[in-house]
């Protein structure tokens, strides 16, 4: 089987200066629609797409992975690493007020205001009196300033290695006070109020139907952009967005069906594999029960066939996950995942051991097992997944375990009450470092969507946040994820690659690790 695999950080067909290229227009293809496009304040993946195109922050990552100067021009750091000093370029607004410095010291103490709801918070917390001033709610001397309106400093409690990553996450992008005040709720649905800092601007929300993005005329680096017209097509079935490929109505879409994987590898030069730094999983709620017992917990993780998963039910060359961080990010010279524990589980299921632990929960052969329901989103490859996992319980445990599938629109809210047994997620990398994956679940997160808690975990996330040596970092994360799987308080399914195709016509684009599409530098042949 022949696979296009793309470069870390980059996809195929990047920018070529041969060949006769023109302006054009390009649809693409996403699955799923976001409620929330508020840079600040979303942690929705599916949000990635539109705020990736639209707006900017300090500094952004090129197709190669490396960080580049974007609404910065330049920036230096003190002695001591804990001084970050940053000079803005002649930048605009999409409606051609200046960027200002005042615009990213407004945005990011809006975010350290718990009334914002910001959902990433915790990434500010490292800036000196960031934290007290969240825990305060929102008062308090926060070292973020912005001395004029070129200039904007900020400075750490302690070195953050991965600081400059963390500054191309939409938490730190710049907002408009004027723009938020006017309506919080709802400036980022309206094309009007939509004000942002990128390459395309927005002429149309359709809800349930698509975005449609211009060229932003008062992009610092207008000149670069040769799309006219973008359009994010909303097909929730990948089955219809792969006829739609098919059929030529598109230029490109974000996933493939599972089935297709092996034909189009093979037939389409359009076919590609983006590597990605996500994990798909399951949260147990250890306040319901029967996930209230961890040999329950235990006995549902070992009892699955991640391998099976992967080669028969995904279809794909996704890898089987047995913990939480995925392989691809290097620490003190090592992969996170290298030589790790195994938290008892593995890659195949452990019937026998999973039968064990059921039994020491009260459970013998399944009997007694109260009625359980496993909630997720409308997907037709997750519910398609979900089944085969429910038939795994069924048979390695002979106990019955009921799904329930709503759209994302509902699900994600009622998830977030974490009144539920069990329910479908899953996380992708905010930054190509494992703490994106680990800060999740430190006590009181947004993001810790199970309310788990452990004074362990949250003293050795700590422990890696203060000190200087990577390979004493290292050690303390990989400490804090032992702590957490082996309290099996997630159920780790499979890390993710990307399927996706893009008309061989287009150069340019590329899609990122961390599951943004990026379109400013695409160009359609003629």
């Amino acid at each position: 089987m022949t696979r296009h695999f793309l470069p870390l950080l980059t996809a195929a067909f990047l920018a070529s200066t041969a060949g006769a290229f023109a302006a054009g227009e390009l649809t693409y293809v996403v699955n799923n629609e976001s409620a929330k496009y508020d840079p600040g304040t979303t942690a929705e993946t599916f949000a990635a797409p539109i705020i990736g195109n639209t707006f900017e922050g300090l500094v952004r990552f090129d197709s190669n992975g490396e960080i580049v100067p974007a609404l910065a021009e330049s920036w230096t750091v003190s002695d001591d690493g804990l001084t970050y000093t940053f000079t803005l370029r002649d930048a605009k607004w999409s409606d051609g007020q200046p960027v200002t410095a005042g615009d990213f010291e407004y945005a990011w103490k809006r975010v350290l205001n718990p009334a914002t709801g910001a959902m990433n918070a915790a990434m500010l917390y490292s800036i000196v009196g960031a934290e007290e001033a969240y825990n305060a709610a929102g008062a308090g001397e926060i070292a973020i300033s912005a001395p004029d309106d070129k200039t904007l400093t900020f400075t750490l409690k302690q070195r953050v290695p991965y600081m400059m990553q963390l500054l191309t996450y939409t938490t730190f992008f710049p907002v408009r006070q004027d723009v938020v005040e006017a309506d919080p709720e709802g400036w980022t649905r309206n094309p009007a109020t939509f004000i942002g800092t990128g390459p395309f601007r927005v002429t149309e929300f359709n809800q349930g139907e698509s975005v449609v993005f211009e060229k932003n005329p008062e992009y610092y680096d207008a000149a670069a952009v040769s799309l006219d017209k973008l359009t994010f097509r909303l097909i929730p079935d990948p089955a219809t967005a792969l006829a739609a490929m098919e059929a030529g109505d598109v230029d490109g879409i974000e996933s493939v069906p599972a089935p297709e994987i092996p034909r189009l590898s093979v037939e389409s030069d359009a076919f590609l594999v983006v590597p990605a730094l996500g994990t798909t999983y399951a949260f147990f709620n250890p306040a319901q029960a029967p996930l209230d017992n961890l040999n329950v917990r235990k006995a549902l993780s070992m009892a699955i066939d991640r391998e099976e998963i992967v080669e028969f039910v995904l279809q794909s060359a996704d890898i089987p996950a047995i913990g939480l961080v995925p392989p691809g990010m290097t620490i003190a010279g090592e992969d996170f995942t290298e030589g790790r524990d195994t938290f008892g589980l593995s890659e195949t299921a452990d019937v026998e051991g999973a039968k064990a632990a059921l039994a020491e929960a009260g459970y013998p052969d399944g009997e007694g097992f109260p009625e359980t329901l496993y909630v997720t989103y409308s997907s037709p490859p997750i519910e398609k997944l979900l089944e085969a996992i429910q038939q795994m319980w069924k048979q390695n445990l002979n106990i019955d375990v009921d799904i329930q599938a709503t759209e994302w629109q509902v699900f994600y809210p009622e998830v977030q009450k974490v009144e539920y047994q069990i329910a479908q997620m899953g996380w992708g990398a905010d930054y190509p470092h494992p703490m994106t994956f680990l800060d999740n679940f430190v006590t009181g997160s947004p993001n810790n969507l199970n309310n788990w808690s452990n004074a362990d975990y949250d003293a050795a996330i700590a422990a890696s946040k203060a000190t200087g040596d990577e390979a004493e970092s290292l050690a303390e994360m990989r400490k804090a994820e032992a702590i957490l799987m082996n309290d099996h308080v997630i159920l780790p399914q499979y890390h993710r690659n990307n399927y996706m195709m893009m008309s061989p016509k287009v150069t340019g684009f590329w899609r990122s690790t961390l599951n943004v599409p990026y379109f400013r530098d695409a160009v359609i042949a003629e």
